[in-house]
């Protein structure tokens, strides 16, 4: 007869590693960052990108899933940090709508960048620091 409890006890313990993996993948130090960015987004971002990322359609773009973000980090960081006016493209969609600035100190913008790459079906493996953003120039 064959011991099937240690057998399921090792596949129960390998399927929860895989799936937590990506989480652990994180340094501690980008998952306080992410944490971090989630506030900096529910205060300043949510209420025209939406709890889900998804944005209004034609009016605000989508974060989640977006090629725009993921592809354009420099102009995705200097839209944070000073604001958005003219055409861009989105997942093939156009937008032309403005972002006032908001504001936010280099940290902040770092950390909503780190949140909102590592959100929504985005991931992103090299974090966003307030060094980076702070050489962003209008």
């Amino acid at each position: 007869m064959i011991k099937t409890k240690p057998l399921l006890f090792i596949i129960a313990l390998a399927t929860l590693t895989f799936c937590n993996s990506k989480k652990e993948d994180k340094s501690p130090e980008i998952q306080e960052s992410i944490k971090r960015g989630s506030e900096v987004y529910n205060d300043f971002c949510m209420a025209c990108h939406l709890p889900n990322g998804q944005g209004v359609p034609r009016t605000f773009p989508p974060l989640a899933k977006s090629d725009y973000l993921m592809n354009k980090r420099a102009e995705s960081i200097k839209a944070i940090k000073y604001g958005q006016k003219g055409k861009i493209t989105v997942n093939g969609v156009e937008y032309d709508n403005v972002m006032t600035p908001l504001g936010l100190s280099d940290q902040e913008v770092a950390d909503v960048m780190n949140y909102i790459t590592n959100s929504w079906g985005n991931t992103n493996n090299k974090m966003v620091t307030e060094d980076e953003v702070s050489k962003i120039q209008p």
